[in-house]
């Protein structure tokens, strides 16, 4: 799918934690109820619910783009399916876990290529990601 050139560039909004569970997830969740209930155009691109309950509740009633599934290793596997959401075209994405790398056999090895796909094509998008990440980095 081709982006017109005069597009311009979304933003993004990382939900920054200091460790798994502290509610980042919950908290972009009830983010986007509230910027439906002001009437933007919010889906879940991605969300990796890790068995919680609360945050499983707090996605419902939320457009979730279906994942796209790939088989590695006699296993399937659920990614983002970056072109599903480049052809819905919310004005506002949710990408769960910024650092994750992709499945081998993916169109990307990380998530965060996936992101910036969807910046491209004016998409804005709302992430979560751990300082652990960031300092991975250092």
């Amino acid at each position: 799918m081709t982006v017109p050139v005069d597009t311009p560039r979304g933003s993004l909004k990382v939900y920054l934690g200091y460790a798994a569970g502290v509610g980042k997830t919950f908290q972009m969740l009830g983010d986007a109820h509230a910027a439906t209930q002001r009437g933007v155009d919010v889906v879940v691109a991605y969300f990796q619910p890790h068995a919680r309950p609360d945050t499983i509740e707090q996605a419902q009633g939320l457009e979730i783009v279906p994942h796209r599934k790939i088989e590695y290793r006699g296993k399937t596997f659920e990614e983002m399916d970056t072109e599903a959401v480049l052809r819905r075209r919310p004005s506002t994405a949710l990408v769960d876990e910024l650092a994750h790398t992709n499945i081998p056999g993916s169109t990307r090895t990380k998530r965060w290529e996936d992101v910036q796909i969807l910046l491209h094509a004016g998409i804005e998008v709302w992430t979560t990601m751990n300082v652990q990440h960031i300092e991975s980095l250092k």
